[in-house]
Protein backbone atom coordinates (compact mmCIF):
# COMPACT_ATOMS: atom_id res chain seq x y z
CA UNK A 1 0.00 0.00 0.00
CA UNK A 2 1.19 3.53 -1.04
CA UNK A 3 1.67 5.75 1.89
CA UNK A 4 0.96 9.73 0.41
CA UNK A 5 0.70 12.82 2.66
CA UNK A 6 -3.11 14.22 2.75
CA UNK A 7 -3.76 17.60 1.37
CA UNK A 8 -7.23 18.79 0.59
CA UNK A 9 -8.97 16.31 -1.29
CA UNK A 10 -11.13 17.72 -3.72
CA UNK A 11 -14.80 18.36 -3.16
CA UNK A 12 -17.00 15.77 -4.05
CA UNK A 13 -20.29 17.54 -5.44
CA UNK A 14 -23.60 14.82 -5.75
CA UNK A 15 -24.96 14.11 -8.49
CA UNK A 16 -28.82 13.89 -8.42
CA UNK A 17 -28.95 10.06 -8.30
CA UNK A 18 -26.22 10.41 -5.32
CA UNK A 19 -28.41 13.40 -3.52
CA UNK A 20 -31.13 10.81 -3.71
CA UNK A 21 -29.63 7.85 -2.17
CA UNK A 22 -27.80 10.13 0.71
CA UNK A 23 -31.18 11.60 1.30
CA UNK A 24 -32.56 7.96 2.19
CA UNK A 25 -28.98 6.79 3.60
CA UNK A 26 -28.89 9.47 6.10
CA UNK A 27 -32.58 9.19 7.13
CA UNK A 28 -32.05 5.72 7.73
CA UNK A 29 -28.57 5.42 9.13
CA UNK A 30 -29.31 8.80 11.56
CA UNK A 31 -32.41 7.20 13.07
CA UNK A 32 -30.17 4.57 14.74
CA UNK A 33 -29.83 4.64 18.99
CA UNK A 34 -26.02 4.40 19.39
CA UNK A 35 -25.50 6.65 22.36
CA UNK A 36 -23.31 3.94 24.44
CA UNK A 37 -22.10 2.10 21.48
CA UNK A 38 -17.91 2.79 20.88
CA UNK A 39 -17.90 1.13 17.25
CA UNK A 40 -20.67 0.53 14.84
CA UNK A 41 -20.40 -2.81 12.48
CA UNK A 42 -21.57 -2.43 9.14
CA UNK A 43 -22.21 -5.53 6.93
CA UNK A 44 -21.36 -4.45 3.18
CA UNK A 45 -22.53 -6.25 0.00
CA UNK A 46 -21.45 -5.60 -3.27
CA UNK A 47 -23.04 -5.86 -6.60
CA UNK A 48 -21.46 -9.25 -7.24
CA UNK A 49 -22.61 -10.30 -3.86
CA UNK A 50 -19.38 -10.29 -1.60
CA UNK A 51 -19.86 -9.84 1.90
CA UNK A 52 -17.67 -7.98 4.56
CA UNK A 53 -18.50 -6.94 7.92
CA UNK A 54 -16.74 -3.40 9.01
CA UNK A 55 -16.21 -2.26 12.03
CA UNK A 56 -16.26 1.27 12.37
CA UNK A 57 -15.38 3.84 15.32
CA UNK A 58 -18.92 5.34 16.61
CA UNK A 59 -16.70 9.34 16.15
CA UNK A 60 -16.55 7.91 12.23
CA UNK A 61 -20.02 6.64 12.05
CA UNK A 62 -21.02 9.94 12.96
CA UNK A 63 -19.39 11.72 10.32
CA UNK A 64 -20.74 9.27 7.88
CA UNK A 65 -24.25 10.75 8.99
CA UNK A 66 -22.97 14.20 8.44
CA UNK A 67 -21.31 13.94 5.33
CA UNK A 68 -24.48 11.60 3.63
CA UNK A 69 -26.62 14.62 5.22
CA UNK A 70 -24.90 17.34 3.35
CA UNK A 71 -24.60 15.47 0.12
CA UNK A 72 -28.80 15.18 0.65
CA UNK A 73 -29.33 18.62 0.73
CA UNK A 74 -26.51 19.00 -2.48
CA UNK A 75 -23.46 20.18 -0.95
CA UNK A 76 -20.13 19.84 -1.64
CA UNK A 77 -18.01 17.58 0.72
CA UNK A 78 -14.15 17.61 1.36
CA UNK A 79 -12.42 16.11 4.16
CA UNK A 80 -9.75 17.92 5.62
CA UNK A 81 -7.76 16.94 8.59
CA UNK A 82 -7.24 19.47 11.48
CA UNK A 83 -3.48 19.04 11.22
CA UNK A 84 -3.02 19.69 7.58
CA UNK A 85 -1.37 23.15 6.17
CA UNK A 86 -3.37 25.25 3.95
CA UNK A 87 -1.50 27.34 1.12
CA UNK A 88 -3.09 30.60 0.90
CA UNK A 89 -4.93 30.31 -1.85
CA UNK A 90 -6.69 27.25 -0.36
CA UNK A 91 -7.19 29.05 2.92
CA UNK A 92 -8.82 32.58 0.99
CA UNK A 93 -10.77 29.66 -0.67
CA UNK A 94 -11.65 28.12 2.73
CA UNK A 95 -12.99 31.45 4.25
CA UNK A 96 -14.43 32.97 1.00
CA UNK A 97 -12.06 36.01 1.35
CA UNK A 98 -9.88 37.05 -2.07
CA UNK A 99 -5.93 36.00 -1.46
CA UNK A 100 -4.61 39.15 -0.87
CA UNK A 101 -7.27 39.79 1.91
CA UNK A 102 -6.17 36.73 3.78
CA UNK A 103 -2.23 38.17 3.35
CA UNK A 104 -3.34 41.26 4.84
CA UNK A 105 -5.30 39.26 7.74
CA UNK A 106 -1.82 37.34 7.90
CA UNK A 107 0.21 40.28 8.23
CA UNK A 108 -2.14 41.82 10.81
CA UNK A 109 -1.28 38.39 13.03
CA UNK A 110 -5.17 38.04 13.20
CA UNK A 111 -4.43 34.14 11.92
CA UNK A 112 -0.99 32.38 12.77
CA UNK A 113 1.30 31.01 10.54
CA UNK A 114 4.57 29.74 9.17
CA UNK A 115 6.53 30.50 6.32
CA UNK A 116 8.14 27.31 4.13
CA UNK A 117 10.64 29.14 1.93
CA UNK A 118 8.58 32.33 0.42
CA UNK A 119 5.39 30.29 0.77
CA UNK A 120 2.92 30.97 3.57
CA UNK A 121 1.30 28.07 5.22
CA UNK A 122 -1.86 27.90 7.54
CA UNK A 123 -3.15 25.08 10.18
CA UNK A 124 -6.63 24.52 9.21
CA UNK A 125 -7.49 24.55 12.65
CA UNK A 126 -6.04 28.09 13.26
CA UNK A 127 -8.69 29.21 10.49
CA UNK A 128 -11.76 27.01 11.70
CA UNK A 129 -10.69 29.28 15.27
CA UNK A 130 -10.43 32.59 13.25
CA UNK A 131 -13.86 31.61 11.30
CA UNK A 132 -15.63 30.77 14.32
CA UNK A 133 -14.07 33.76 16.59
CA UNK A 134 -15.30 36.26 13.35
CA UNK A 135 -18.73 34.48 13.17
CA UNK A 136 -19.55 34.82 16.78
CA UNK A 137 -18.62 38.64 16.88
CA UNK A 138 -20.97 39.13 13.52
CA UNK A 139 -23.58 36.92 15.55
CA UNK A 140 -23.09 39.55 18.73
CA UNK A 141 -23.60 42.27 16.69
CA UNK A 142 -26.89 41.00 14.60
CA UNK A 143 -28.50 40.37 18.15
CA UNK A 144 -27.43 43.79 19.65
CA UNK A 145 -28.87 45.85 16.70
CA UNK A 146 -32.06 43.08 16.87
CA UNK A 147 -32.70 43.90 20.23
CA UNK A 148 -32.13 47.79 19.69
CA UNK A 149 -34.74 47.63 16.83
CA UNK A 150 -36.91 45.90 19.52
CA UNK A 151 -36.30 48.90 21.85
CA UNK A 152 -37.00 51.11 19.49
CA UNK A 153 -40.20 49.46 18.23
CA UNK A 154 -38.78 49.34 14.51
CA UNK A 155 -40.98 46.73 13.62
CA UNK A 156 -38.77 43.84 13.23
Amino acid sequence: MVQRSFRTSEPIVPNKNEVELARISSRILSTLTLKKDKSVDILLETSNHHRNLVKLPLSAFKLLISILTQMAEGNAVTLIPVHVELTTQESADLLNVSRPYLISLLEKKKIPYRKVGTRRRILFQDLIDYKTKIDNARRKTLDELAEEAQDLDMGY
